[in-house]
């Protein structure tokens, strides 16, 4: 055993040889190089794959582009093949409604988690807390699916249908928006934890020391300067949701209707991705097609999202010395 750590230590330790030294640097920068050239081709690659499909849909006679983003009507499976049928606002629609209600939830429980993980929990207690929180990440997105049809959905129609008289579809952009909602809880507290932790210790005791009280700290001094973080960290909780499959897809339903209702069943656009790719339409096909026109949509969609969020970095990033 020490003859193994003799010899890992060696290997690990820094020569004083400059060729040997140069060597080394060399493999090291080359190998780091060639993990960003291939990262940098994987995502060429994803991207091609995906918009020349999508251009290829598009090209089609059967197929008008304005129609696609503005028609109100989504059956790409029907019999008759028309450009009525490809409209994907109810696609657009449902995904949105459910990313809203689950942000309306992540939001603010993720925030006063990390407010009270920055703030307030003693470094013991979060050590505990965080890692438990965190968890919530790690749970299969199917298992949130169940969840919602066997508990949530349950519950809403014991109180909403049962005592108030308002129907409640078993599959619901409601149960699937809280626990999407649930989900990217982690992700908001721990991004925005983080950026709150990063603001520094004297602009805190500045604040104690003319009287202020720890909320007034938190809120008016801590939140503030770590503004750009936090609002990172809600759209790119808002991007996870816009981009959730297996949750919505179970809970949601696979209705494509114009509605605002959440308690109704709709489709969202991963979960029309889901339906397709598990029937029988064959490669090259309209439907098939169909897949990645949609997919490149909520592509350009998550991606402006995630634009918005670097500029809002950007112009409110806090810079300390």
């Amino acid at each position: 055993m020490q003859t193994q750590n003799s010899k890992l230590s060696s290997f690990f330790s820094f020569t004083k040889d400059p060729k040997i030294r140069n060597f080394r640097e060399k493999i090291i920068a080359i190998s780091l190089f060639g993990c960003g050239v291939f990262s940098i081709l994987v995502t060429i690659g994803i991207i091609v794959t995906l918009f020349s499909e999508a251009i290829a849909f598009f090209l089609r006679p059967e197929v008008d582009i304005v129609t696609f983003f503005t028609g109100t009507n989504w059956r790409p499976l029907a019999s008759k093949i028309s450009p009525d049928n490809f409209g994907v606002r109810p696609l657009i629609r449902g995904t949105m409604l459910i990313a809203v209600i689950s942000g309306a939830i992540a939001i603010p429980l993720g925030l006063g988690s990390a407010i009270f993980l920055s703030e307030y929990a003693s470094d013991k207690l979060r050590s505990v807390l965080k890692p438990l929180l965190e968890l919530l990440a790690g749970i299969p997105t199917v298992v949130y699916g169940y969840f919602a049809l066997s508990f949530i959905t349950p519950i809403l129609k014991q109180v909403l249908e049962n005592s108030f008289g308002i129907k409640v579809s078993f599959f619901n952009a409601f149960s699937a928006a809280v626990v999407v909602g649930i989900m990217i809880i982690p992700m908001v507290a721990s991004i925005s934890e983080d950026a709150m932790r990063a603001v520094p210790r004297s602009l805190r005791e500045g604040a104690y020391a003319l009287g202020a009280t720890r909320f007034e700290v938190s809120t008016k001094v801590v939140v503030p300067a770590a503004l750009s973080g936090i609002i990172s960290a809600f759209i790119i909780g808002i991007s996870r949701a816009v981009g959730e499959t297996m949750a919505v897809t179970i809970a949601a339903g696979a209705t494509p209707r114009m509605t605002l209702n959440p308690l109704d069943s709709v489709q969202t656009m991963t979960s029309f991705i889901v339906q397709v790719s598990f029937g029988d339409a064959p490669a090259g096909s309209i439907n098939g097609q169909s897949i990645f026109a949609v997919g490149a949509t909520l592509f350009v969609m998550t991606f402006v999202m995630n634009i918005v969020s670097a500029v809002i970095l950007k112009r409110f990033r806090e810079v300390y010395d």
